[in-house]
């Protein structure tokens, strides 16, 4: 059994519950544009890249698709409004399979990699601490022995929330005081979890874009240091943005690429806004992979990205 095969039905009813804001807002606009219309027409396309794009899926990602659409109409001939929801459906699947974007509903950690290291970025209050929390929820139920790093140690707050969520878990912490070195804290990590046998260490950090020069090289310095313990760590980078920013999440993820080698995504808050087509866009635009979604406060709300079952969900 794949890692997260843990929940089943109720996971799909979370999504469909956690997308319905962004669902309402594309389709009651969808409605209205195709309303008395048989075909797809320019005026149709035009009203569609509108909606699209006021759905934050952002103006490049919009014009891929449209162009996909257009291309199909001018094969087909003649494509009726009542298909548009299944062929929208179908390209935007076959655009986030091109960016490599889930399904990892079997995803498994590699054997070779042991602990298997997640170094977590993004700025603060976008969920990165509780999305951390409840990865090693989820770890930990699927039998995993989980260890958590401190290491964004500017902020005492940090520290005390990951302290929290580890009590609340039932998995060790290691923190140092406040203002220590981050990297030292990540060094101390992964040896601990070395010497313990754990089969998963996640490692927070301090997101402070506006010092990039100095976020880059604190990245980088911690990377540099988890090699000494564990000489292929960190495994997966993963970048936590709030869904619910829409285009503010776009430019983050921008600049968090520029400054380190992002390999996978979380995109929380999804299940309070309309700007769930953020997921779609961030994916094509920077080629990494969306790995996890934030659905809600539940520990099981954080779930893993299925392209087919999320856009099953958004055009349904």
């Amino acid at each position: 059994m794949g890692l997260f095969g843990l929940f089943g039905k109720k996971k799909k009813e979370t999504l469909d519950k956690g997308l319905e804001k962004t669902k309402q807002n594309v389709f009651s606009k969808l409605a209205r544009a195709v309303a008395g219309k048989s075909k797809v027409d320019d005026e149709v396309l035009d009203d569609l890249e509108e909606i699209l794009v006021t759905s934050d899926v952002g103006v490049d990602t919009t014009i891929k698709i449209i162009h996909r659409i257009e291309e199909r109409v001018a094969r087909d001939k003649y494509v009726s409004t009542n298909e548009l929801n299944d062929i929208l459906k179908s390209e935007i699947t076959a655009l986030l399979t091109e960016n490599n974007t889930g399904s990892n509903s079997d995803w498994v950690l590699p054997e070779h990699a042991h602990p298997y290291v997640i170094l977590v970025v993004g700025v603060n209050g976008v969920g990165k601490t509780t999305t951390i929390g409840k990865l090693a929820y989820q770890f930990k139920q699927a039998g995993k022995k989980v260890y958590l790093g401190a290491a964004d140690t500017f902020r005492a707050a940090a520290v005390e929330q990951i302290q929290i969520w580890g009590d609340r878990v039932g998995v060790p912490v290691i923190k140092q005081q406040m203002g220590a070195d981050p990297a030292s804290v990540a060094f101390d990590t992964l040896q601990s979890a070395k010497a313990n046998g754990a089969d998963v260490v996640i490692i927070d950090t301090a997101g402070r874009l506006h010092n990039k020069i100095g976020l880059m090289n604190e990245l980088k310095k911690i990377k540099d240091v988890m090699k000494k313990v564990v000489p292929d760590a960190p495994h997966e980078v993963l970048l936590v943005l709030d869904g619910s920013t829409g285009q503010n999440a776009f430019e983050q993820a921008r600049q968090f690429a520029a400054v380190t080698q992002i390999t996978s995504l979380a995109i929380t808050k999804l299940d309070g806004t309309a700007k769930g087509g953020v997921v779609i866009g961030i994916s094509d635009q920077l080629k990494v992979p969306v790995k996890y979604i934030g659905l809600g406060e539940g520990m099981e709300d954080l779930q893993l990205f299925d392209k087919a079952q999320f856009v099953d969900s958004l055009f349904k």
